[in-house]
C-alpha cells in the first residue's frame, strides 16, 4: 500500500503489518526483510518510512497509573491525545509536547520530541522511567538510565532504529487548571526577541511566531508568547465558570482536498505573515486561554498539510549553538528572505541544555520553517546546511526528507556512539528506514 507521512512527501509502497499483541509484534519483526516501527505518521519526511512498516497503532493500551507519582505505564501506540483526554480532567498533563497532540508515544521517543518547555525540563525522553524494547532477535529488553543504559539513550531519539518500542513508563506532570496564562509580547527585530526569551526564562514555556518575509531593519520581526498552567483564581478571573480542568470541545474545520499550488505563492506568505504580525496591536497582551489553543493550534484543522497541494512539503528545524544563535539565525532569515517563497510559517524557540546521542537539542535556539516541494528548493536548503553546519548546528530527523549522508555526519557527531550501541543489538540493520539508507545509518 501507498504510504507517506504528515508531508505527503516521499510516497512508498509498504507492506504494513499491524499487531495488537506483542506476539504479533514479534512475529512480524522476526519475518524475512528490513522493518521499521510507525506510529501515526506525524513526522514529516522519511524516518518511518521502509519497505516493510509495523504499524503501533493497535497496541495502545494504558496499563496502569500511579496517582501519587504521576507514573503512566502504557502500550507505545497510546497518542498523546488519548492521555491528555484521560488524565487532564485529573489534573495531569504530559511533561513534554510537541506542536501536535497526534502523536504516539512510541513516536514521541522515537523521536525525543521537545515543546515549547525544553529550556527547563528538557525533551520527552528525560521524563521516561522505562521502555520496553523489541529487539532484531525477537527478545524484549527492558531499558533505562540504569539497565541496558546505553540503549537506552541510543533509542531516545534514535529514529525507530534499535526496535519496536512496545510500552513505556512516563511521568505526567501535575498542573491546577487545563488553561494557560499567557502573555504574548510583539517585537520589532531578531535581536529584541531573542532578548526577549533571555528575559523570560523563568517562564516554563515559550515561543515565537517570526515573520519570515520580513526584510531589512524588521528582519525577524516577532510575537513571543509565553505561557504557564493557570490557577483556578486566574480561570476564574478570566470569567471561565465551571470546572477550571474542563475545557469546552471547539468544532474543528477540515481541508478536504489538495489545495493547488498557487495558494501559497510567495504575494499571499508575504501577506499571511504581514497579517499576522498586525494583528496584535499592543507590544504587549495578557490572556487565559485553553491548553489546545496554546499548544496545538493547528490541530483544530483536520488536513492542515493539504493546503501544500499534492506535491506536498517539508518541514526545516535548525537548531544552533547558543553562542551562535544570532548571527546564524539572521543569516538563516536573509538566505529564506531572498528565496522568494519564503515560509507559511516560522517558529523560534530556547532550548536548553541536552545530552543525547542522535537526539536534536542543544543548548541554544531553534527555528522551525516550512517549504512546499519544487525544482529549488533542495539546492536552496543544502545552502542553508552549510549554514547551519558552519555553526556547529544540525538539523531536525523528523522533521527531515533530504538531509545527506555527509552532512548528517557533520551534524550529528553522536553517531559514532549510536553505531556502538547498536551494534549489540541489531548487527545486520534489521531496522532500517528510507531516511537511515540516505544519511548511512543502515
Amino acid at each position: 500500500m501507498n504510504v507517506s507521512n504528515w508531508g505527503n512527501y516521499p510516497v512508498v509502497d509498504a507492506a504494513v503489518a499491524s499487531p495488537s499483541t506483542r506476539r504479533g509484534a514479534v512475529e512480524s519483526v522476526l519475518a524475512p526483510g528490513p522493518i521499521i516501527a510507525r506510529g501515526l505518521g506525524r513526522c514529516y519526511g522519511d524516518s518511518s518510512l521502509g519497505q516493510r512498516i509495523l504499524s503501533t497503532l493497535r497496541l495502545n493500551r494504558m496499563e496502569s497509573f500511579d496517582d501519587r507519582t504521576g507514573v503512566l505505564q502504557c502500550e507505545a501506540g497510546v497518542s498523546i491525545e488519548e492521555i491528555l483526554d484521560v488524565f487532564v480532567p485529573r489534573g495531569w498533563f504530559v511533561p513534554v509536547t510537541p506542536g501536535t497532540k497526534f502523536v504516539t508515544i512510541g513516536g514521541a521517543i522515537a523521536s525525543n520530541v521537545h515543546g515549547k518547555n525544553h529550556h527547563t525540563v528538557g525533551s520527552f525522553g528525560d521524563h521516561v522511567d522505562s521502555l520496553d524494547l523489541l529487539c532484531a532477535d525477537g527478545t524484549v529488553r527492558r531499558c533505562s538510565q540504569s539497565e541496558h543504559a546505553d540503549l537506552f539513550r541510543a533509542t531516545c531519539g534514535g529514529m525507530g532504529l534499535t526496535g519496536v518500542i512496545l510500552s513505556a513508563r512516563i511521568r505526567l506532570r501535575r498542573i491546577p487548571s487545563a488553561y494557560i496564562y499567557q502573555e504574548s509580547i510583539k517585537t520589532r527585530g531578531l535581536e529584541e526577541v531573542m532578548a526577549a526569551f533571555e528575559e523570560s526564562q523563568s517562564w516554563p514555556y515559550s515561543v515565537a511566531w517570526i515573520d519570515c518575509a520580513a526584510k531589512g531593519g524588521s528582519l525577524g520581526r516577532s510575537i513571543l508568547f509565553l505561557g504557564d498552567h493557570a490557577t483556578p483564581e486566574q480561570v476564574k478571573d478570566s470569567g471561565r465558570k465551571g470546572n477550571p480542568l474542563e475545557i469546552r470541545k471547539r468544532m474543528k474545520l477540515n481541508v478536504p482536498f489538495f489545495l493547488p499550488n498557487v495558494v501559497l505563492s510567495p504575494m499571499t506568505v508575504r501577506l499571511f505573515n504581514t497579517l499576522v504580525y498586525m494583528s496584535q496591536l499592543k507590544r504587549k497582551k495578557v490572556a487565559v486561554i485553553d491548553y489546545d489553543t496554546y499548544f496545538y493550534p493547528l490541530d483544530r484543522i483536520h488536513h492542515w498539510n493539504r493546503i501544500y497541494g499534492r506535491r506536498g512539503f517539508t518541514q526545516y528545524q535548525l537548531v544552533l549553538p547558543k553562542q551562535h544563535s544570532g548571527e546564524g539565525i539572521k543569516k538563516v532569515l536573509q538566505e529564506v528572505a531572498s528565496y522568494g517563497t519564503g515560509s507559511f510559517l516560522a517558529v523560534l524557540k530556547l532550548f536548553g541544555k541536552q545530552e543525547g546521542v542522535l537526539s536534536f537539542p542543544m543548548e541554544g535556539y531553534t527555528l522551525t520553517l516550512d517549504f512546499p516541494i519544487g525544482k529549488k528548493l533542495f539546492p536552496f536548503l543544502d545552502r542553508l546546511d552549510d549554514i547551519v553546519a558552519g555553526y556547529g548546528g544540525r538539523v531536525y530527523l523528523t522533521k527531515d526528507c533530504r538531509l545527506e549522508a555527509s552532512g548528517f555526519e557533520k551534524m550529528y557527531p553522536g553517531a559514532t556512539e549510536f553505531r556502538a550501541a547498536r551494534e549489540g543489538v541489531d548487527p545486520d540493520r534489521h531496522f532500517r528506514s528510507l531516511q537511515s539508507d540516505r544519511v548511512g545509518l543502515s
